[in-house]
């Protein structure tokens, strides 16, 4: 979203303010920090163990008060968060127009991705204006019921937001990064987080992520590791005395970017890094059962590995070893855009109301 930001804080004719609920407190502040942004209004909702009901109910109640105090013509909200959710809700509850960055993803299956499916869901039912970053994301509002002359197929603006921090001379904070030869060894990013794979589908993903370097001799592994107990408690178990296998922190967005910048494969069970890698040039395999993101399969960028041992197995090893299926990955065409989705954003909601809607 910084992106969208900065655009609307350059617009002359629109006068933005910027409200952060902190669901994710840390995750948050070193965002705001590298794009130089500073909230109008923090939040600050996030308490240790906070469930999805207490995130809700308390952004609630908060952002009700800043719709009070400003009155805006618009609220712009992004993706699946839960956030987006009791944004477009609060708007709603306030008569306030809504536009959704980042509408028309979908996996239907509502409890996949958990809970993010049915946050973009609603959101979608409470929109005005929804910003599409594909055709395909289109054609899901469509046959939903929204009308073709509220959606806008931008790009995704996470393109806009990764082209900008991602330099060719970058240097980690992490000395253990530096030293990795990425000109020759095979980098593969692993991440793995989702609520869904806890338990026995993150130690296949694991015991496949150690199968693959034992039988290859020139892969290195870099995991940030998540900081939930029981994906630390897994990893360190299956992959901990791996020599070839760096188990790190959690990485901040401007190295996380730098590093997939310098990765030769990327095996996630994320959402937006499907549609980040491939910008690069990095083939992705998604460690879950299904995708909101199909654009991305179907162009080529992105293969589905599931969370069964030896299907992810059998995918990683074969990129790993055939120059030619890499290639066709690694060249598809990213069907994500081309870093101008905010700008096509911020013209939207000027015609929009310039049209008197």
């Amino acid at each position: 979203m910084a992106p969208v930001v900065r655009a609307l804080q350059d617009h002359a004719e629109i006068e933005s303010l910027l409200c952060v609920t902190a669901q994710h407190r840390e995750m948050l502040d070193q965002v705001l920090e590298l794009f130089s942004l500073k909230p109008d209004f923090d939040l600050n909702i996030m308490q240790p163990g906070q469930t999805l009901s207490e995130i809700t109910a308390r952004g609630l109640r908060g952002l009700e008060d800043v719709i009070k105090e400003v009155q805006p013509h618009m609220i712009l909200v992004h993706g699946d968060t839960t956030t987006t959710f009791t944004g477009a809700l609060a708007a709603f509850y306030q008569q306030v127009k809504v536009g959704h960055v980042e509408a028309g993803l979908r996996s239907d299956n509502m409890y996949s991705p958990y809970p993010e499916e049915m946050n973009r869901v609603l959101t979608g039912r409470l929109a005005h204006l929804h910003f599409a970053p594909t055709e395909g994301n289109r054609k899901n509002l469509l046959a939903e019921g929204i009308k073709d002359d509220v959606i806008l197929v931008t790009g995704n603006t996470v393109i806009d937001a990764l082209l900008q921090v991602v330099k060719k001379d970058y240097v980690f904070e992490d000395e253990r990064l530096n030293q990795i030869d990425y000109a020759n060894k095979k980098v593969v990013l692993l991440t793995a987080h989702r609520r869904e794979n806890l338990g026995q589908p993150m130690v296949n993903i694991f015991t496949a992520m150690k199968e693959i370097v034992e039988n290859n001799e020139d892969v290195e592994v870099v995991f940030p590791v998540h900081l939930n107990p029981k994906v630390q408690e897994l990893a360190h178990g299956i992959l901990g005395n791996m020599e070839r296998v760096h188990l790190i922190k959690p990485l901040e967005y401007e190295p996380f970017a730098n590093l997939m910048a310098k990765a030769y494969l990327i095996l996630t069970d994320s959402g937006g890094i499907q549609e980040e890698a491939p910008a690069l040039g990095k083939p992705v395999l998604v460690l879950r059962t299904e995708t909101e993101r199909p654009e991305a399969v179907q162009a080529g960028t992105v293969k589905m590995a599931g969370v069964e041992k030896e299907t992810i197995f059998s995918i990683a090893h074969s990129l790993l070893n055939d120059t030619k299926a890499y290639g066709e990955m690694a060249n598809a065409v990213n069907p994500y855009g081309d870093g101008k989705a905010s700008f096509r954003i911020v013209e939207a909601i000027l015609k929009y109301f310039k049209a008197g809607q």
